[in-house]
């Protein structure tokens, strides 16, 4: 096979691969690695190589797993012992902080074989939509370098899309894997809450709204990545309900007759919808259409209470806050919050200025909210399609600016960060690209605990306006 051959393998037939003695972990690692090493240059998505390890690791004795041998990275936010671990911050990078554990994600990657060759460029604290942290410059999207990969999973966006590895880890707590999986043209699934567990380091995260997951190329290695990653561990304090078959299973599966509501724009006359993305999520109204599946313009109204993005902001920045006061226990010495990105420190001001009440209300607000949210699933819709950003990928730089960032970002973000809160699964599929030839993710959210839906119905898109020959000239 030839380099260019092996690049665009997804993980899944690169297993196969190597199942059959087609090739070796040694060949598929050796062959990663060396693209990494050609095309980082450009993009700086692997802040972190680890090279020499993958490779002897890769050539001793992994488990039998079914993606033994495949590589994958980490992005800077999970924990791969030996290993950094600076979260995007400056003030971890300049202590050189080293994990001496893997979390649970990473311990189940290994189990299934993956080798890790590299962790991934984040945001500072994964707060914002562009990965640009200050500690390690701006990752550029494989599709045009002038452009945001998004965030804050952009660093492991940009390693997948521009064929340096089929997988890569990721995470979203308000549209993490889902943006830059629109921005970069990739499949990005954000799973049911709890479907993943957050072991060792914590039971949830920001009040249940983050999770992990990854980004690929294809619907059968998301499906077949979340059943290897799926499951509780001991401790948890809750887990999502349990699926009736492997997901793997569900790529191909007949979904039968479904009612799916379509959300095209964003529902206010002050706020311009994108036309390109308009006109990529009506397209995709018409492909499931003529599947078999009812398509109506309705969207669960409580989506858009004003009193959302208040809650949700006192929600991440008391937890951002936190988690620099737990670091600076780890370090033994106060952070130097001067040193902190805009973003950072706007979330530590609102944090420090909120009470232990004030968060408590913003939960049991959010409780509310899930309810509501929740009802127009349970009244006989099964999907909702709508975009994921309001726009194209903005250019490097376009939020560096904090008198104009959460106007921009406001601009933008209308579809994600809502269910992060429900704990529904949505799937960014790269079903859209504009005139200039930037891809535009279309997104599908599932009722709770649905992956199964989602899978199938992403399946029949994909065979039905198939992307796997689509990728950047980088």
């Amino acid at each position: 096979m030839t380099a260019d051959d092996l690049r665009w393998l997804d993980a899944t037939a690169s297993a196969e691969l190597v199942a059959a003695g087609a090739l070796s972990p040694a060949e598929l690692v050796d062959a990663a690695i060396g693209r990494i090493e050609k095309l980082d240059p450009a993009i700086n998505a692997v802040i972190h190589q680890r090279f020499d390890r993958a490779r002897a690791e890769a050539r001793g004795e992994l488990p039998d797993g079914p993606f033994r041998g495949v590589p994958i990275v980490i992005k800077d936010l999970d924990a791969t012992a030996g290993d950094p671990l600076h979260l995007g911050t400056r003030f971890l990078r300049d202590a050189g902080y080293t994990a001496d554990y893997d979390t649970g994600f990473v311990t189940r990657l290994r189990r299934a074989g993956f080798v890790v060759v590299g962790r991934t460029s984040t945001p500072e604290f994964a707060l914002s939509i562009t990965t640009e942290p200050l500690a390690t410059g701006p990752t550029r999207n494989p599709w045009d370098t002038e452009r945001s990969t998004g965030g804050s999973s952009g660093g492991s966006a940009a390693a997948v899309a521009a064929g340096m590895v089929p997988v890569a880890h990721a995470s979203d707590g308000g549209g993490s894997i889902r943006i830059p999986a629109s921005e970069c043209g990739l499949v990005g699934l954000k799973p049911t809450r709890a479907r993943i567990s957050m072991a060792p380091d914590a039971g949830e995260g920001w009040a249940g709204a983050s999770t992990d997951g990854v980004l690929s190329h294809t619907v059968r290695d998301t499906a077949a990545l979340l059943d290897v990653l799926a499951g509780p561990e001991p401790g948890d304090p809750y887990w999502a309900p349990p699926l009736s078959r492997p997901l793997a299973d569900e790529v191909g599966a007949e979904p039968g007759r479904l009612r799916i509501g379509m959300l095209a724009r964003p529902p206010f006359a002050d706020v311009p919808g994108d036309p390109e993305v308009e006109a990529a999520v009506r397209a995709t109204a018409e492909l499931l259409t003529g599947l078999g599946h009812r398509v109506e313009e309705s969207f669960p109204a409580a989506m858009y209470d004003p009193e959302f993005g208040p809650h949700y902001g006192t929600i991440t920045s008391c937890s951002v806050t936190a988690e620099i006061d737990r670091w600076a226990q780890v370090l033994g010495a106060p952070v130097d919050e001067s040193r902190l990105e805009g973003m950072t420190q706007l979330s530590l001001q609102h944090g420090r200025a909120s009470s232990g009440a004030d968060y408590v209300s913003a939960v049991q607000w959010m409780h509310g909210f899930n309810r509501r949210v929740a009802k127009w699933w349970a009244d006989g819709f099964d999907l909702l399609l709508c975009p994921v950003l309001n726009g194209t990928p903005p250019p490097i730089g376009w939020f560096s600016d904090m008198a104009t960032a959460y106007e921009r970002i406001g601009a933008l973000l209308h579809y994600t960060g809502q269910f992060n809160i429900t704990g529904q699964p949505a799937i960014s599929l790269p079903l859209g690209m504009s005139a200039d030839g930037l891809p535009i993710g279309v997104q599908l959210v599932g009722g709770f605990g649905r992956e199964d839906v989602l899978i199938r119905v992403a399946a029949q898109l994909e065979q039905a306006a198939p992307w796997s020959g689509r990728h950047p000239s980088l």
